[in-house]
């Protein structure tokens, strides 16, 4: 399989649709003389192949050499980029400026500069009205070129007017940037460190998040900067396991879209992530009847044109819902039927492995090993906890903590008893080298530790102490993050009422409901 991921061509032949190869072969022999089609001959051997093999290549195209390979291998590049640019124009309202600012300069460097105006004054319409303000500033600075060097016979007061145009744009452009940079490095943050663990953790990224905000929010106006706004809170609020607050702004993302339904079509992405953000909301808040609505509406997005458009909104739909779907069951208590989803979603992962990253898969395997656990076919679940506990170190480490820790009673509930006692004091350094070991987790080492080989009636007696002590601390700030990734009070629960955790977790959800 690694060849497969070492060819930049061959990634993105198997990413086009059928519709997307059609254009290409009419665009290409439209646009080629007979010497260039050898590009096609090229294109066709790489779509037939499963695996990327320049050896094979080289025998399916006669008459070239390595060299020439490489050199043809470009060109199929540049013309494939060509043909889609050209497909998906009309979609697409970044093309669609990109386009005009081209054709602007084209007839500015021609000479024709009131013509080059027109087309500028256009684009500058499109851009407003879709809120395009980094284009608009690259519009802005050819038209004050135009109209600094040349007679345009342009009024003074249009010319004042560009100017001030020209200094609310940069204005805004700095909130965006700030803004969106915000965003990106908590999501960063999140990535390599999880919740916050402690006081110390909390503070610095109160520190950052309040020293990163620009100066005046009350100045924060327009789509964007509400949008980079909403996602750094709800970023900031997830960190900080403040879950309440963080449904508040994942909300806020959300109704963006509904105050104007168009900008769906136009910020697909950040929509498709704001309705994943919201739909973990509502799992933090175990708001089911909230959970089960959004999850709907997402799911008939899903099948939108919007959604179905471009590879990106396809994919990453599909593996939002997927992931909605598991956190359905987790939260529902119904493993046994969640557990007939991961073949399907892991054929899907499968389809889609040349977009998903290590970070998703390591989840997806977290997650189905929660679902192998509680519905009590542990062997499979430490099947999925062996991928994360070899897989790549540098990715949430948080996350990596819990596998061990589950992974540690996936073998309690199989009676390895032989393996527990070594097995506990690894989980402990690991968690104690990564300075992430909470409360929660000192409590359950030091009943795993302490309860090998005692008679059943000490074992009760044990598990009822450490149910008490788990309870308590179940609103606690800063252990909240324990309960979220493994819902220790259930399964405390299951083997102190002699009850399975799929059991225990079902009826409270049971019981929510009624209310």
């Amino acid at each position: 399989m690694a060849t497969r991921f070492s060819d930049a061509l061959f990634h993105l032949v198997k990413s086009l649709e059928k519709a997307e190869k059609r254009h290409f072969k009419i665009y290409i022999k439209r646009n080629s003389d007979k010497e260039d089609l050898k590009v096609v001959q090229l294109f066709d051997a790489l779509d037939k192949m499963q695996e990327y093999d320049e050896k094979i290549l080289l025998k399916k195209i006669s008459g070239i050499d390595k060299s020439k390979l490489a050199n043809l291998k470009t060109h199929l590049y540049k013309e494939l980029l060509a043909s889609l640019r050209l497909l998906k124009s009309r979609d697409n309202v970044d093309l669609q400026l990109s386009e005009l600012l081209d054709n602007a300069r084209i007839l500015y460097n021609k000479g024709l500069k009131l013509q080059s105006l027109k087309i500028l004054e256009k684009a500058k319409e499109l851009a407003r009205a879709n809120q395009k303000f980094n284009t608009l500033v690259q519009l802005t600075s050819l038209e004050k070129k135009i109209e600094i060097l040349h007679i345009t016979r342009s009024s003074t007061e249009k010319t004042r007017q560009l100017a001030d145009e020209s200094m609310e744009v940069s204005r805004h452009i700095e909130r965006v940037t700030r803004l969106s940079s915000l965003a990106l490095l908590l999501y960063r943050w999140y990535v390599i460190n999880g919740h916050t663990r402690n006081e110390a953790e909390e503070k610095d990224v109160r520190e950052f998040f309040r020293n990163y905000l620009p100066p005046n929010l009350n100045e924060v106006s327009g789509f964007y900067e509400k949008l980079y706004l909403y996602q750094s809170y709800t970023w900031y609020t997830f960190i900080r396991q403040d879950f309440l607050t963080n449904y508040r702004y994942a909300r806020k993302w959300v109704d963006l879209y509904l105050e104007d339904p168009s900008l769906v079509n136009i910020e697909t992405g950040h929509y498709i992530k704001g309705m994943h953000s919201l739909l973990n909301a509502h799992f933090a808040l175990r708001d089911f009847r909230g959970f089960d609505q959004t999850l709907q509406t997402f799911q008939d997005y899903a099948q939108s044109p919007d959604a179905l458009k471009h590879d990106n909104f396809r994919v990453h739909t599909s593996i939002y819902i997927n992931s909605a779907r598991i956190n359905s069951h987790l939260m529902k208590g119904t493993f046994t039927e969640g557990v007939k989803l991961v073949p399907e979603i892991g054929a899907n992962l499968s389809d889609y492995d040349l977009f998903v990253d290590q970070h998703r898969i390591m989840l997806f395997n977290y997650k189905f090993a929660l679902l192998y656990f509680g519905s009590r076919d542990f062997d499979k679940s430490i099947d999925y906890l062996h991928e994360i506990i070899h897989g790549p170190g540098e990715l949430r480490l948080d996350l990596q903590c819990y596998a061990r820790l589950l992974h540690l009673l996936s073998h309690y509930e199989l009676g390895n008893y032989e393996i527990l006692d070594s097995l506990s004091k690894s989980v402990h350094r690991f968690f104690a080298k990564m300075k992430n070991l909470t409360i929660v987790e000192k409590t359950m080492f030091d009943f795993l530790q302490h309860s090998f080989g005692y008679p059943p009636n000490e074992i009760q007696a044990r598990l009822e102490k450490f149910l008490d002590q788990v309870q308590h601390l179940e609103k606690s700030r800063f252990e909240t993050r324990s309960f979220a990734y493994l819902d220790i009070i259930s399964w405390a629960e299951s083997k102190v009422y002699g009850k399975t955790m799929e059991e225990v977790i079902f009826q409270k959800y049971q019981q929510s409901s009624r209310r």
